[in-house]
């Protein structure tokens, strides 16, 4: 979105004043533990940018709220599998074996948009050891839901961040995105029965201190029924939607959103080779 386009004269300037006050009245209060996906240019103008997102979310929570955050790095992967965009074959070798390894400290977001890039650098946040779909956090929460996510193929299982969160009876907001971009959903296909493929991954990441370039099978997620089951699961259970400034969002437990995605996959869905 170009500049031009969020600066409507005929609104306020979005604030973290009235950002937090209209972050509370969609749902979001003290104590409770939100994973969040946003589009920091569907709000429209914000005084502050992704700094003053990320102060009112955390004053709408509290000290008491735990704040998550994907911060996936999916150039961290292996470039025989990149399409958006592919790579020369010449280049795989040479990719492979001088990509730097992950390191939570220092190794930005891909694709996951101003806010997230910032809050992973935000004072006290813990990021997640995945080399490429890590999540971060901040609050009495974020040591649990971080921890132990160390293994490759375990992108979004029972033992990763979104796994956790469901253990915790957690929270969805998707702020000025749809379920295409929610990552609570792939939980579900990996406890879901159906047909699945695999794919054979890698990553560049830190073994025994030592930089290794670590091959693993990945389930082969699909996102693409993700908006589908969504707006089925909204629709049974009366979920409203709301506007957070010119954003359209949506916020909801993740736990019986996970549990009918499971039940509609086991439905719905039919892989075939």
């Amino acid at each position: 979105m170009a500049k031009d386009d969020y600066i409507d004269p005929n609104a306020l300037p979005l604030t973290v004043d009235s950002l937090a006050e209209q972050l509370a009245a969609r749902g979001v209060s003290a104590g409770q533990t939100v994973l969040v996906h946003t589009s920091m240019s569907a709000l429209g103008y914000v005084a502050g940018g992704p700094v003053a997102i990320v102060q009112a979310l955390l004053r709408a929570l509290s000290p008491s709220g735990t704040l998550m955050m994907p911060t996936h790095t999916t150039d961290n992967t292996d470039p025989a599998n990149w399409r958006h965009p592919p790579v020369p074959e010449h280049w795989w070798p040479i990719i492979r074996q001088h990509m730097p390894a992950y390191d939570p400290r220092v190794t930005p977001t891909r694709l996951m948009g101003k806010v997230a890039e910032l809050f992973r650098t935000w004072p006290g946040v813990v990021r997640s050891a995945h080399p490429a779909a890590s999540f971060a956090a901040l609050g009495p929460n974020a040591a649990y839901l971080t921890a132990d996510h160390t293994s490759p193929e375990d992108w979004f299982g029972d033992r990763s961040p979104i796994g956790k969160l469901y253990e915790l009876d957690g929270h969805v907001f998707l702020l000025g995105v749809d379920h295409g971009n929610n990552t609570s959903l792939h939980l579900a296909e990996y406890r879901a029965d159906f047909p699945k493929k695999y794919v054979r991954e890698g990553a560049a990441m830190m073994v025994n201190g030592v930089r290794q370039w670590v091959e693993y099978d990945l389930l082969d997620m699909n996102a693409d029924d993700f908006q589908t089951i969504g707006e089925a699961y909204e629709a049974a259970n009366n979920i409203s939607r709301g506007r957070v400034g010119r954003a359209e969002v949506r916020f909801m437990r993740q736990r019986p959103l996970v549990d009918f995605a499971v039940e509609w996959m086991e439905k719905h869905r039919n892989l075939t080779p």
